[in-house]
């Protein structure tokens, strides 16, 4: 042992470099001198970037207190550690969403019912709560969930079979007092899914075909319950009202209420992306051109009946509940009959007369409600905001819209401001074009930033028919948006993947923590990433499409996973499991004579290294 001794501190560095990790800890307990040379912060750094393979020009965490802490961050306290299988579903399970106060989940499924879950049993265990079936309603299944802001009301999102077999939406809002149901909103299309954007008021959609590749999307404020108020004040009001033009339809409205930004950013600037993106010089923004002749509640009617008679035209068939496939896209198939009995000349002159009226009623767009906030701006703004296009029907931009103060109420006129005038279009504050097929989106807790799940379109693709649109890539890219300067920051490494086609590809939901990016995929596996590094940390393996994630904001150590194999899974960080296994075991009552006078006949076992810092 002497020989060891004589080792100088700088070639015990050397050789502990070349050592992984849990040998260098394993080392340290040999002796003092081993003990101080593996807390040495020059060689967790190099560690940290060999084992994580991250360019070295990608500094450390803002937040990070050393190099061992950070990389014990991305090695144990990853949520990546299964501990429960929840399998009261029947059928494919496609959105978890969390409480703001982490202390309940919904679930929803193809099964039709939304489930609510409790997260705070003493044994750590997840239990379920209450199930609320939506067949009563005509439901086909129930897509989507939120909780409001402070947690007492829970909006559901479902599809059922709509006029001429084509699937609609609904909107349902559920007390979590009495689990009651409170009001119920029509919501077309139905991957409009709707949100909430305040404690009491909720968005949806309507939409109106103008002509064969021409319609109008309407966005609606709704009081989400109707008190003794409401027989004098109005429980619905217009927000916006939009043209999609080449059969496009406003799809996956969000509300971001964006505060001051005072907290630094976490997603750096890197030099090499910065000039990328000055060689890229100023890109055009596309402007839409949006016009609509509006339709009357006499098709609103008549659209409820046919819906109806889908129903019970479906029951005498013995088809009592009958089910409808995962969300793709809808309200196309007339678009593509009717095209086909139109000729290509009709279609040209059809386009042009839009875009001359539109030019004539549409509001111009007011560039003071969307500039990029400015340092120590302290006003608050808040941004509706939704997947669009203007090139073909799938969805491939980012369309954002101001919300004013005097608009998050539905007091004041139901049809909104100025209906006399020509000008009773609204345009789109700011466009944001991702040149690919969008498939989902998740908003950070501080609302900072906006991460867009997109399958690519080729480079430098063409589209000449709106209803063809390019090829989509299987690998799917993680893109960035910060929503203080209203640009792209940056793209993720690739790691998860799709394959369906673009005009079957459905909507795969991801989360966003204080650190951590989380996302489902078509490949039976769920992936998270580091926000800083921009990294994969770990693989969520499920059985088939894994469809949704969630993690807790009480704890971003703990992930949910929701998948087609009908279950859902609960995740925990190793960290977390190692607490809770040592807190399984109950302590034993210790005498201090008896056990000072035991110590020489028992003696104790030492304390052993995990193998993880």
């Amino acid at each position: 042992m002497a020989c060891f001794l004589v080792l100088p501190d700088s070639l015990v560095l050397e050789i502990f470099l070349h050592l992984p990790h849990d040998a260098v800890l394993r080392a340290g307990l040999t002796c003092r001198q081993w003990l101080a040379i593996s807390k040495d912060e020059f060689l967790w750094r190099e560690l940290f970037y060999s084992y994580y393979r991250i360019p070295r020009t990608v500094p450390r965490h803002p937040a990070a207190v050393s190099w061992y802490r950070e990389f014990k961050r991305l090695f144990d306290c990853i949520p990546c550690v299964e501990v429960q299988t929840l399998k009261e579903h029947s059928d494919q399970v496609l959105h978890l969403a969390f409480s703001h106060r982490g202390h309940r989940f919904s679930s929803c499924s193809k099964d039709c019912t939304v489930k609510l879950w409790d997260t705070e049993r003493p044994d750590g265990n997840i239990s379920l709560v209450h199930s609320t079936s939506m067949e009563e309603f005509n439901w086909g299944y129930t897509q989507f969930s939120q909780f409001n802001a402070d947690d007492s009301l829970l909006l559901v999102s479902g599809v059922y079979p709509g006029p001429q077999h084509s699937p609609s939406g609904e909107i349902a809002v559920i007390s979590l007092e009495n689990y009651t149901l409170l009001s119920r909103v029509r919501n077309k299309p139905y991957d409009v899914f709707g949100c909430w954007l305040n404690e009491t008021y909720l968005i949806s959609g309507n939409l109106h075909w103008i002509s064969n590749m021409m319609s109008c999307s309407v966005l609606w404020l709704n009081k989400a319950f109707q008190d003794i108020e409401s027989e004098n004040v109005n429980v619905v009001k217009r927000l916006f009202k939009l043209q999609n033009n080449n059969a496009s339809t406003i799809r996956t409205v969000m509300v971001a209420h964006c505060r001051r930004h005072d907290n630094p950013d976490l997603l750096l600037d890197y030099e090499a992306q910065s000039q990328a993106q000055r060689q890229k010089g100023p890109q055009q923004q596309y402007q839409p051109l949006l016009f609509d002749l509006g339709t009357s509640s006499s098709e609103e009617d008549d659209e409820a009946e046919d819906a109806d008679e889908c129903q019970r035209e479906a029951r005498s068939h013995g088809h009592p509940n009958a089910r409808l496939p995962k969300p793709t896209f809808c309200g196309l198939d007339h678009v593509i009959q009717s095209r086909k009995n139109v000729e290509p000349r009709e279609l040209e002159i059809e386009t042009h007369v839009a875009q001359m009226m539109a030019k004539a009623h549409t509001k111009a767009p007011d560039s003071s409600l969307i500039e990029p906030s400015e340092p120590g701006d302290g006003e608050d703004k808040t941004y509706l905001l939704f997947t669009t296009g203007s090139l073909t029907y799938s969805p491939h931009q980012i369309g954002i819209k101001r919300i004013k103060p005097d608009q998050m109420t539905t007091s004041g006129p139901v049809l909104g401001e100025k209906r006399g005038t020509n000008e009773f279009f609204d345009s789109l504050d700011h466009v944001i074009d991702i040149h690919g097929h969008i498939i989902g989106m998740g908003l950070s807790p501080d609302h900072r930033y906006l991460y867009v799940n997109t399958r690519a379109w080729p480079a430098g693709c063409v589209i000449s028919d709106p209803l063809c649109p390019p090829p989509i890539a299987e690998e799917i890219d993680l893109h960035v948006i910060d929503l203080k300067s209203l640009r792209e920051e940056r793209r993720s490494l690739r790691a998860h993947r799709a394959f369906t086609p673009n005009n079957k590809c459905f909507f795969i939901f991801l989360d966003v923590s204080r650190d951590f990016v989380a996302s489902g995929a078509e490949d039976k596996h769920g992936y998270i990433w580091d926000r800083h590094y921009n990294i994969c940390l770990a693989r969520l393996a499920h059985d088939d499409v894994v469809n949704s994630v969630a993690f807790s904001p009480a704890d971003q150590e703990l992930l949910l996973s929701a998948s087609d194999d009908c279950t859902i899974k609960v995740w925990r960080s190793p960290h977390m499991v190692r607490l809770a296994q040592t807190s399984v075991r109950p302590p034993k009552p210790r005498r201090l004579l008896s056990s000072w006078l035991n110590r020489g006949k028992n003696p104790t076992s030492a304390c052993g290294v995990n193998g993880k810092p």
